[in-house]
């Protein structure tokens, strides 16, 4: 669905997208939401919520080489989004049930993408 829009693009470290892969599948093949499934799945969104964090917000920062105050500044900032969204994630997850868990798993398997040869 995604590659039939106009969408934007954040890198991940190699091992987050093994990682991630890997969790997909093993949470698929078990099925069940349950409190193992929901932690390997908690932390996994987190991770990759701090990479996407990370690359849109610090990003262009670094690239502009911006102070070590105004880094400082949008790391704080960062860290209170993070917080809050753990909160909401650990919410929403803790009410999973296993056609809900195979939706998110199907949308990270959807968002996850090898590198183009280059």
């Amino acid at each position: 669905m995604l590659k039939q829009q106009s969408h934007i693009v954040a890198p991940i470290p190699d091992e987050l997208r093994t990682r991630a892969l890997y969790t997909v599948g093993e949470l698929r093949e078990r099925g069940k939401a349950d409190k193992e499934a929901i932690n390997k799945l908690f932390n996994l969104i987190v991770d990759m919520t701090e990479e996407g964090l990370d690359f849109f917000f610090l990003e262009p920062l670094r690239r502009l080489h911006a102070s070590s105050m105004m880094m400082g500044m949008a790391k704080m900032g960062i860290s209170s989004m993070l917080k809050g969204s753990k909160m909401v994630v650990h919410k929403v997850l803790k009410k999973l049930d296993d056609r809900s868990l195979a939706a998110i798993l199907d949308f990270i398997e959807e968002i996850i993408h090898e590198p183009e040869p280059g």
